[in-house]
């Protein structure tokens, strides 16, 4: 009889993301000047993408500490209104402070499930999901929510990572860490950051989620950093799904990972810095 395939437990897994947001999310807001930086170029084609005009209304998943809802916040203006959601409590309420800080008084924050929206039918004018819906257990369930929530003719915009041989940013630290914490290969169904990445993914969730006319276009992010050491400590404070694929080893034993993962980025350094490369997908389609 063949073997069967461990399955994934999506439930085992939301509750796991939401914990490691609750505790990473503080770190995450404090490398926002770099997070910017590197994915800020993703947020605007997005925006773009979305045909975000003055006094619409946005609805923002898993918007972590608070991008893209700022930045659409700043283009719907003070006649519009953005609600950024994130299954974390502790993220989201980092995000209300963001928007607080730089006087946005239309941007609302609540703790809710991407997957499953308690917001009323029709009630936006575009959703947006930046480096959210990878990690998604159920991502076609997500996007038919995000439909139910958008006016007729609405815009759904998502950025996602492509795949991870563009990626070495992610994909160069988790082989290391996968090796080191004897970890097998993710079983089927499973989310990442390289989940939705690969040629024609992206566009055939979209349609199966009810969308039309999906477009999707590549945009580069090279994560810049002064040195290895610096990417190292960005990627261990507010990447924290590295921490968890190592969570069962030993304090030295993870210190001892890091420092492999830093010697294998430094490949990456050169007189004018540090940077590795990156690649995002961002893609809209239309209710």
């Amino acid at each position: 009889m063949a073997e069967q395939q461990p399955s994934f437990d999506a439930a085992k897994y939301k509750n796991a993301q939401r914990e490691q947001w609750n505790k990473d999310g503080a770190a995450w807001r404090r490398w926002n000047p770099t997070l910017d930086r590197w994915y800020g170029e993703v947020t605007r084609q997005m925006l773009d993408l979305a045909r975000i005009q003055p006094g619409q209304r946005i609805l923002d998943i898993a918007a972590g500490a608070g991008e893209p809802a700022v930045s659409a916040a700043e283009r719907v203006g003070p006649g519009g209104y953005v609600l950024a959601t994130d299954i974390s409590e502790g993220i989201v309420e980092l995000a209300f402070q963001v928007a607080r800080e730089r006087g946005l008084k239309q941007i609302e924050t609540r703790a809710m499930d991407g997957e499953k929206l308690e917001l009323p039918d029709a009630s936006f004018d575009a959703v947006l999901c930046r480096l959210g819906l990878m990690y998604m257990p159920h991502p076609v369930t997500a996007l038919r929510e995000w439909r139910r929530a958008l006016k007729a003719g609405g815009r759904v915009a998502v950025g996602v990572f492509s795949t991870p041989d563009r990626n070495s940013w992610g994909a160069m630290p988790a082989s290391v860490i996968r090796r080191r914490a004897q970890l097998p290969p993710p079983v089927p169904g499973q989310p990442g950051p390289f989940s939705l990445g690969a040629p024609g993914v992206l566009e055939d969730v979209f349609r199966q989620a009810g969308f039309a006319d999906p477009e999707v276009r590549a945009v580069p992010v090279p994560h810049g950093a002064a040195s290895s050491a610096e990417y190292v400590r960005v990627a261990r404070e507010a990447f924290g799904g590295f921490n968890a694929m190592m969570a069962h080893l030993s304090p030295e034993e993870r210190e001892s990972v890091w420092n492999e993962v830093e010697g294998a980025l430094r490949s990456f350094e050169s007189p004018g810095g540090f940077e590795v490369p990156g690649e995002c997908l961002v893609g809209a389609a239309t209710k």
